[in-house]
């Protein structure tokens, strides 16, 4: 793997920029900046706001700032300089020569932390695609005593390729190897997506530090990593969560959002997101601690937008609520009367959560009557698995079952030897019943 910059490290003056007719508050549009920073491992020196409309092409920032930037550099002793508005390779050379110091936008800030905290095969090489996508344009010459490397095929071997060339063709390469072993692991995830089909699921989506995973832990017993850190987890988790009377569904633990998400991190994490689109459910938890929960809000669904899923069915959960005074928490309930207010660390509001998944189930269901031989308990552990048995009749040699299930369930049923769906019967071989498990 190329890394043409090393990984961020130590001190860092963090600047962005805001409208000439912005809010007064000037530290708030930085501050999820510093808890990238942070997260990182970064010790934030200072803070600097630039008023203005339009960025300048050649370093973004004004000359005024930029002499600003690299004074406040030396004089803090800063290592790197992190740029909350995104930047072109160019501004960043020209920023790195006027200040003298590293230069990194919240793109690659975000880069550093995926790489830093990805675990499994699947997500170290989402990550490491990401980063090499983001490189590709941004590749400049290292190694500048070198002029030429021979291998041309003229007479006297001609000028060879530059060493820029050959880091741009090493990249594209192991930019489709990545691509390729990505295809396999998600065609993987297909199939064991396919063996789910049957089943209810619900994704866990929302800003990054939410506290998904702690609620994930909270309805099924799951033991997923929780950390108080931005991005602690990259990888999707499925656990079972029963309803109790209304039978189970499948939840999923999803990767967490930031506005301006990068283009590189959403289409590499292609297969993760994948969870969200084909769930029946989103469960949004929002963190009404946070302080403005109503932007990150609007970043999850811009995201969501972005990945096609604006339009699911979609359950808002205001997590943290004991960590929030009552007059924010009266607003929060008036902004969002479909809400579900909780506590994932401390279990309050869990079971009016249980409640709003169960209404939303039993939306799907429909009621039917099926009449089982006795001798297999096979259709009854299905049904009592997947759906919600209501009244159970025993006769001599069959049993009749009153059930609401999700109308596609009802094909493993119809398809069976001696049940009865709807008053008809049929004489075809057993079917084959899915397992209960994910």
């Amino acid at each position: 793997m190329i890394e043409p910059r090393p990984r961020l490290r130590d001190r860092a003056i963090l600047v962005g920029a805001v409208p000439k007719r912005g809010p007064i508050g000037l530290d708030e549009p930085l501050e999820e900046l510093a808890l990238l920073a942070r997260t990182l491992g970064l010790t934030v020196l200072e803070r600097v706001i630039q008023r203005m409309d339009r960025p300048r092409p050649r370093s973004f920032y004004g000359r005024g700032k930029v002499s600003e930037l690299a004074e406040r550099a030396r004089a803090l002793g800063a290592d790197v300089i992190i740029s909350d508005c995104n930047l072109a390779p160019a501004q960043v050379r020209n920023l790195e020569r006027e200040t003298g110091v590293r230069v990194a936008d919240r793109t690659e800030l975000i880069l550093d932390i995926f790489a830093s905290h990805a675990r499994t095969r699947q997500a170290r090489l989402q990550v490491e695609l990401a980063q090499m996508e983001y490189a590709l344009p941004r590749l400049r010459r290292m190694w500048t005593h070198l002029e030429r490397i021979e291998g041309g095929t003229g007479a006297t071997g001609g000028p060879g390729e530059k060493q820029l060339e050959l880091d741009r063709r090493m990249i594209e390469r192991r930019i489709a190897d990545l691509r390729r072993e990505l295809e396999v692991l998600e065609a993987r995830q297909g199939r064991t997506a396919q063996a789910r089909s049957g089943e209810f699921r619900v994704a866990l989506v929302g800003y990054t530090n939410a506290g998904k995973s702690t609620l994930l832990n909270r309805l099924t017993h799951a033991d997923v990593l929780v950390a108080d850190q931005l991005f602690s987890t990259l990888d999707t988790r499925t656990r079972a969560w029963r309803l109790g009377g209304a039978g189970r569904v499948l939840v999923s633990d999803t990767v967490g959002f930031v506005r301006n998400l990068p283009h590189h991190l959403v289409a590499s994490f292609h297969a993760t997101l994948e969870e969200v689109r084909q769930a029946d459910l989103l469960v949004h938890v929002v963190d009404a601690s946070a302080r403005d929960p109503e932007a990150q809000i609007a970043a999850v669904q811009g995201v969501l937008r972005e990945i096609g899923c604006d339009g699911h069915p979609t359950l808002p959960v205001f997590n943290k609520c004991d960590a929030v005074d009552r007059v924010d928490l009266n607003y929060l309930r008036g902004a969002h009367p479909d809400g579900v207010f909780i506590s994932a660390r401390g279990g309050a509001g869990i079971e009016d959560l249980a409640g709003a998944v169960r209404a939303t189930v039993d939306r799907h269901r429909v009621e039917v009557e099926l009449r089982l031989p006795l001798g297999d308990g096979r259709p009854m552990a299905f049904l009592e698995a997947r759906g919600q048995v209501l009244r159970r009749d025993y006769g001599a040699t069959h049993v009749t079952v009153r059930a609401r299930l999700l109308p596609r369930d009802l094909g493993p049923l119809r398809e069976g030897s001696g049940l009865i769906l709807g008053g008809a019967a049929s004489e075809e071989p057993p079917p084959r019943f899915p397992p209960p498990g994910p």
